[in-house]
């Protein structure tokens, strides 16, 4: 079985993996992922405080790992709910971009975002596969 190949251009300046989230899977209304356009975006995520930091618009790195206040309060208040919620972590995904590149990050975000059964994408919020709707991992 291969793994998906979710583009990099879905992990968010927060290190989102947005190609795993439910508001990017779903069929009707499909978010483009937080650096794509506004349309079908949840409010939530156009006003997002950490997408929109005046900190991150000076850097060129456009991760929040470039920011000179990283991790800030927003970032480790989501880090913190991400992990407990649905076991992943920004903060860890921002520091593997940073040490080692986002294409290193992308293979081991596809290896673990792959659906065993089918191949496809395991939602982060239910981690269901997306195909199927079966619960694949416990969270």
């Amino acid at each position: 079985m291969h793994p998906i190949n979710i583009d990099k251009s879905l992990i968010a300046p927060c290190g989102m993996n947005c190609g795993v989230c439910r508001a990017y899977l779903r069929d009707k209304n499909k978010c483009p992922g937080c650096n794509g356009s506004d349309l079908n975006k949840p409010k939530y995520c156009i006003v997002c405080r950490i997408k929109n930091c005046e900190e991150l618009k000076k850097t060129s790195a456009n991760y929040c790992f470039s920011c000179k206040g990283f991790p800030c309060a927003r970032l480790k208040q989501l880090d913190k709910r991400y992990r407990t919620k649905y076991g992943m972590s920004m903060i860890d995904n921002l520091k593997r971009i940073k040490e080692t590149g986002i294409d290193n990050l992308m293979v081991l975000e596809n290896e673990k975002w792959t659906c065993e059964k089918c191949g496809n994408i395991i939602c982060v919020h239910t981690w269901k596969c997306s195909k199927w709707g079966d619960q694949v991992k416990e969270q």
